[in-house]
């Protein structure tokens, strides 16, 4: 008898967290909409971009595949305390960024964060890529395309170099998914229909697309 309520409690538990799962990401969507995230962001996909004029009219980047983009970790701790991703402000090539992004509770965050996470796309195609040292990688990414002429990176040493008109790159290992970075320089458009980001597909091998997607993720 003790063994059957025990069991039926564990089931109960497992409901309740199962439920539990569920309600945040529910909070998660609401906590969104509530904080006017939707100015901002979209997170229905696939892409709605049909022209430039478009993309421009976007204050924010779209949000509908962060969960193949994204690090869980990484969002759940930049939404309590964001800091500039892009030296520049969203679609400018002039503008600072502001910085002013809003923060977010503890709780809110790990709402949001679940929902958004949630957010997938079936482009992304897990465990293709894992982070390592890639000198090929490496050289493509400085010298072929050239990466550093839009997003900065950190050397071994710590210091900074590079463009400021693209995200910067430093700290990307933690912040963005290796699959995902391999799936956008393998099919950019699907992402992005209309981008500043040269498409690299086809110029180069798909090798050699998953060496520098290598090389980028192990970046810190």
């Amino acid at each position: 008898m003790r063994f059957i309520l025990t069991t039926f409690a564990a089931i109960g538990l497992l409901g309740f967290v199962v439920g539990t799962v569920h309600a945040d990401a529910g909070a998660g969507k609401a906590a969104f909409a509530a904080k006017k995230c939707t100015g901002c962001h979209y997170t229905d996909g696939p892409a709605k971009e049909r022209n430039i004029a478009d993309q421009l009219a976007k204050k924010g980047p779209e949000l509908w595949y962060a969960g193949s983009k994204f690090q869980a970790a990484w969002l759940k701790g930049w939404l309590q305390d964001p800091k500039p991703i892009r030296h520049l402000a969203y679609n400018s090539l002039t503008k600072k960024n502001a910085g002013d992004h809003p923060k977010l509770s503890a709780g809110d965050a790990a709402n949001v964060a679940d929902f958004l996470m949630r957010k997938t796309t079936s482009e992304v195609k897990a465990g293709v890529i894992k982070p390592k040292k890639s000198l090929k990688g490496k050289k493509i990414f400085t010298k072929k395309m050239p990466c550093t002429g839009c997003h900065q990176s950190a050397s071994k040493k710590g210091k900074v170099t590079g463009g400021f008109s693209g995200p910067t790159l430093v700290g990307v290992g933690k912040r963005l998914n290796p699959d995902w970075i391999y799936a956008y320089l393998k099919n950019p458009t699907h992402f992005k229909p209309f981008k500043a980001m040269p498409t690299f597909a086809g110029i180069l091998k798909d090798k050699d697309l998953k060496k520098v997607a290598k090389h980028v993720s192990n970046l810190k």
